[in-house]
């Protein structure tokens, strides 16, 4: 076990400390040589896309770009450790249960299928042909296709997605929950009313020349250390930087780029952020209203002064519709409540305000930290007003920019994977491929936990992912996947799903995207969609872990052709002996794809039309929209406090920095100081005193919801740090139990987990025998 300390991390994020970092885990991983060969051809024209984030690449062609969890993603692909049958058959199901994530995580690459063995409780291996018509005859015996639900993660390719969709609508129904319904399903939902188009207008170009970047809600130095570069060359040509976060993130302050010499040589750095505004957790549309009201009252007075307006007049008479009630509605908030919610100072907020007047081009960017609040639609409808007062969307260097997170889940979205499909795409599906899909929308992923819980849904088939670990309300979600007739996860290693299973359970191991995919006309690649819209192809370079080992296509389309037999209309097998196939048949569905194998051919592929971004308006009104919405002052939070005396503060989850989204690398968190233990607490010193703790003691913390259900997670370390008071940060998986699944975004339904209201008290019982405190080994505070 790792020894737990403690201690106030000083150094830039990147650097000395990221390439020692990434030499531990390649030798962890046994893979010191073959993986550093590996990390050269990752996102290079011959060779992988990394299958961390979807941070987009500058040309797709130049030399390796350092990212160290990047790095750390690839060195785990690339592993020689093997959870072979031999391995696994040592442990029963409920044995491994005991272990932790990052434990399952080291076991390795899975070698075969395997089926779960009731008798032993043990997984056992089975033939592909086999379980494919096992899982076939269970699909096929359900007296409704809606009785089976299909979960897609954000790292399967665009061709394995376009072949998932079409199986899961030939086969009947809709049901499609997704990673995105957990993290940026706001951001299609607000821009797309909004603007006509779910997705972000900017592209990498665009952050050579704006001049002021603003970013809220998002920690790229450990989520995407790749988007640190851009920031940095921003910096240094003395473009604004303006963070609003409220923990202090260190990838948000100062940033060594580990590919600059001269930086690395003389341990130097370059500051990243020029302004830094910690707002209260769930603050961030309290503070842009009042960036927009700041810009207003600046344009009122230019006005009365007879001086030139600050707002863009023209764009806004053509382009935009509602700005004259929206900006009634803005002058009518008043700043107490903008400043009491936000938890800055009207100063702070005009000096952000004044920020943004000063530029000519802005961006802002958003990650999760924004979209898993209950008004988080609304927060990004304001964010887009505030870009729309200025023209700042269809201009250079400006434009709204959510990044996303998995490698592909803007591409997902993009072939089909939505359980609510517009009814044009299912026209072509039908053209195309000669079967009516069903119209009936289907399951989200809370919709999906649901319909499990009430016996609606008795199959759940995953592509990828950690179900059971990613989503909220942790008990209620293993209750429902064990009441399950059938559980199935397509996968490359073990994790905490496959343990939570049904009453019969399969694991169908898949090639990663490192490695080499031969199908009947060779080498194949896939293509991915970034999360600034390129398209571009994916090739390995790897052996298979296993000769075992099938792609994903190859898994959709073997279960397809098992499951429909003749009375499919799609030539599911002749597809995959070549994925070109594939791609023919997503350019006849999607017109964006038109040519699409000879497109994607040329280095660094081809950029997706984004309407907003060349000012055409596809939603009904024919215009961007100004979105009017008051500052809350009723969410969950402020009706917990309401009569409570003791203090109850705002959970936000977080990863730690050797985490990514599920997987567990390791039990550090480097840049806030983190060493050898997960269950920490991020907490201000003075909300530490008022408890009558001190730092370094043990705390359980309990959500206070308001479905009557009491939800606790035990044994938290509080760690003091630099957050607002009343505010908390503490880690995912391990806090995702104090989220109800009825406490989601509101039009998007995407759970609160960066704003649930808790208490804090005493652990009890003490710490296990033979652990003295926290304080004894020395864990103490971080600056």
């Amino acid at each position: 076990m790792s020894k737990k300390v403690i201690r106030p991390y000083n150094g830039p994020a990147g650097g000395w400390g990221a390439l020692r970092s990434v030499a531990k885990h390649l030798l962890e991983q046994d893979v010191p040589v073959h993986g550093a060969r590996t990390l050269l051809s990752a996102n290079q024209p011959d060779g992988f896309d990394c299958p961390g984030c979807a941070w987009p690449d500058r040309d797709h062609t130049s030399t390796f770009e350092f990212c160290e969890n990047g790095a750390k993603a690839v060195a785990a692909e690339a592993t020689r450790h093997r959870a072979t049958p031999e391995l696994l058959g040592q442990y029963t199901v409920a044995e491994l249960a005991g272990y932790s994530d990052q434990w399952l995580e080291n076991l390795g690459r899975l070698t075969h299928p395997m089926r779960w063995d009731a008798a032993s409780d043990r997984y056992l291996p089975i033939a592909w042909d086999e379980a494919f018509a096992r899982i076939a005859a269970h699909l096929n015996a359900l007296d409704s296709p809606d009785r089976a639900l299909f979960y897609t993660s954000g790292r399967c390719s665009n061709e394995a997605a376009f072949l998932y969709q079409l199986f899961v609508r030939e086969y009947g129904t809709n049901n499609f929950p997704d990673c995105s319904n957990m993290c940026h399903e706001p951001s299609g939902t607000a821009m797309k009313a909004q603007l006509g188009i779910g997705k972000g207008t900017v592209q990498l170009h665009d952050f050579e020349i704006a001049e002021a970047i603003l970013i809220f809600g998002q920690n790229p130095g450990t989520n995407h250390p790749r988007m640190l570069g851009e920031l940095r060359k921003a910096a240094k040509r003395g473009a604004a930087i303006v963070s609003f976060n409220p923990l202090r993130e260190r990838g948000l302050e100062r940033f060594a780029d580990p590919q600059d010499a001269l930086e690395m040589l003389h341990d130097g750095s370059t500051r990243i952020s020029s302004d830094y505004f910690q707002l209260r957790i769930g603050g961030d549309l309290a503070a842009v209203k009042g960036m927009i009201k700041r810009t207003l009252e600046v344009d009122a007075q230019a006005q009365r002064d007879g001086r030139e307006r600050v707002i863009d007049l023209d764009f806004i008479a053509e382009h935009t519709q509602g700005f004259e009630a929206f900006a009634a509605e803005v002058a009518g908030e008043s700043w107490d409540t903008i400043e009491t919610e936000s938890g800055l100072t009207r100063a702070q907020l005009e000096r952000a305000g004044d920020i943004y007047l000063q530029a000519k081009s802005v961006i802002c960017c958003w990650g999760m930290g924004i979209t898993q609040h209950k008004h988080s639609v609304a927060t990004i409808q304001m964010l887009c007003n505030l870009l729309l007062l200025r023209g700042n969307i269809g201009r250079p260097g400006a434009g709204p920019c959510p990044v996303r997170g998995h490698s592909n889940v803007q591409g997902d979205r993009t072939m089909g994977i939505y359980e609510k499909p517009a009814p044009e795409f299912l026209d072509r599906l039908r053209d195309v491929f000669g079967f009516e899909p069903p119209r009936e929308h289907g399951h989200d992923t809370v919709g999906a936990i649901e319909a499990m819980l009430d016996g609606r849904c008795t199959t759940f088939f995953g592509l990828g992912g950690n179900f059971a670990t990613a989503t909220p309300d942790t008990e209620a979600t293993h209750r429902a996947l064990r009441g399950c007739d059938l559980t199935v996860h397509v996968t490359t290693k073990l994790n905490r799903s496959h343990l939570v299973h049904g009453r019969d359970a399969y694991i169908l191991p898949c090639l990663g995207r490192t490695e080499i995919d031969i199908q009947e006309a060779g080498a194949q690649a896939v293509t991915v969609e970034d999360s600034m819209s390129m398209v571009h192809l994916s090739a390995g370079i790897n052996a298979p872990a296993s000769p075992e080992l099938l792609s994903e296509p190859a898994i959709v389309a073997r279960l397809a052709a098992a499951t429909l037999g003749e009375r499919s209309k799609v030539p599911w097998l002749w597809l995959i002996g070549d994925y070109d196939r594939i791609r023919d048949r997503i350019a006849a569905v999607f017109d964006d794809f038109h040519d699409f194998n000879r497109r994607v051919r040329v280095p660094g592929g081809f950029h997706l039309t984004n309407s907003a971004a060349q000012r055409r308006w596809t939603n009904p009104e024919g215009k961007a929209l100004f979105k009017a919405h008051a500052v809350p002052t009723d969410l969950p939070v402020h009706r917990a406090r309401a009569g409570r005396e003791q203090p109850v503060f705002t959970l936000a989850t977080t990863r730690s920095h050797d985490q990514y989204n599920t997987t567990i690398y390791g039990t550090n968190d480097r840049y806030r100081g983190v060493f050898g233990e997960r269950r920490v607490l991020f907490i201000h010193r003075d909300d530490i005193a008022e408890l009558g703790l001190q730092a370094g003691d043990w705390v359980d913390l309990e959500s206070l919801c308001e479905d009557g259900v009491q939800r606790i997670a035990r044994r938290f370390l509080l760690v003091e740090y630099n957050i607002p008071r009343g505010c908390l940060a503490a880690y995912y998986p391990e806090t995702n139990a104090l989220v109800p699944l009825s406490s989601f975004a509101d039009e998007a339904r995407t759970p609160t987990s960066k704003s649930i209201p808790v208490i804090v008290y005493a652990h009890q019982p003490q710490p296990a025998q033979g652990l003295r405190s926290a304080r004894d080994i020395g864990l103490v505070r971080i600056d």
